[in-house]
């Protein structure tokens, strides 16, 4: 190495040639800087927090929409499925027979779900009862 280059090895070489020492900070200024850098530190999270709040209620509000719309079209198809079922079965058992075994089998069907609910939703209610004895 040159003698104009103090090099690694000398950790004074550096400061004795000119270059500038770390500037003396006291505590209150480290204190300063420190809440400086909380303050900005939480903007930055809110911030943050905000815009993934509202790419959420994007998201959710757009897969609501979705969501409602296929509830719809199955709700659509059960129809025509049961308009068929109808048309279908009425050479066979008549356009009033055919209309009774089509309503009747969906009233049944809607009972045993109706009931299947019910026993979900007490199981669930008991659940919570447990909790205030």
């Amino acid at each position: 190495m040159s003698e104009q280059d103090p090099g690694f090895d000398d950790p004074d070489a550096a400061v004795s040639e000119g270059a500038s020492a770390p500037p003396d900070l006291s505590l209150s200024d480290d204190i300063k800087a420190l809440i400086e850098d909380g303050k900005t530190y939480v903007e930055a999270e809110l911030q943050f927090q905000r815009s993934r709040a509202a790419f959420i209620a994007d998201r959710g509000r757009s897969g609501a929409i979705y969501g409602v719309a296929a509830l719809l079209l199955v709700h659509l198809a059960l129809v025509a499925l049961a308009f068929g079922l109808i048309i279908a079965l009425a050479p066979l058992i008549t356009a009033w027979g055919a209309t009774a075994l089509v309503v009747g089998v969906l009233l049944v069907a809607g009972l045993v779900l109706g009931l299947a609910a019910k026993k979900r939703f007490a199981g669930m209610s008991s659940a919570f009862n447990e909790g205030r004895k």
